[in-house]
């Protein structure tokens, strides 16, 4: 939920248009949860994604079973690849495999793991900036928790790092 806020609150803060829509149902008790985020420069109609996705990220294999399918054509699936050892077997998208927990632990602190996959998703996808996003994350955590922002930065980092040597871009 925290790295769909966040994505959320840079693209506000980037002027574009979005919706965050989160979903826990019976999840919310140890399961998966999720949400959808949508950012346009353009009014969005609607906030609800139904087998149109252009990106995805997935934490966890129950979460890519459950809504790979939902990608166009042309889409990424970022896969935390440290939890995942199963391959996406879509064809017509790109799949991009990311060790999130791996490097979170390296830079000892496994609460990380969700800033190396955001720091990922926005050097692939470029949705918004990533200057907004860690603009995002220090007013997140505020005043109490600012001693939090180093760690974090360098996760956003590895996360942009790895996804810029696996694509190339």
């Amino acid at each position: 939920m925290l790295m769909g806020q966040l994505l959320a609150q840079a693209a506000l803060d980037d002027g574009l248009e979005v919706s965050w829509l989160p979903s826990y149902g019976p999840e919310m008790r140890g399961g998966t949860a999720n949400c959808s985020v949508i950012i346009s420069p353009e009014p969005i109609p609607s906030p609800v994604i139904a087998h149109d996705a252009t990106s995805l990220i997935v934490m966890n294999l129950p979460s890519m079973e459950k809504f790979v399918r939902d990608l166009v054509p042309g889409g990424y699936v970022l896969v935390n690849s440290s939890l995942i050892d199963a391959k996406v077997t879509r064809s017509h998208i790109e799949a991009i495999y990311v060790p999130c927990n791996d490097i979170a632990l390296e830079l000892g602190n496994l609460k990380m793991t969700n800033m190396v996959m955001v720091g990922a998703f926005v050097q692939v996808t470029r949705c918004v900036r990533p200057e907004s996003v860690l603009g995002a994350l220090e007013r997140k955590l505020g005043a109490g928790k600012a001693h939090l922002m180093e760690g974090n930065r360098l996760a956003f980092a590895r996360g942009a790092e790895c996804a810029l040597a696996v694509t190339g871009s």
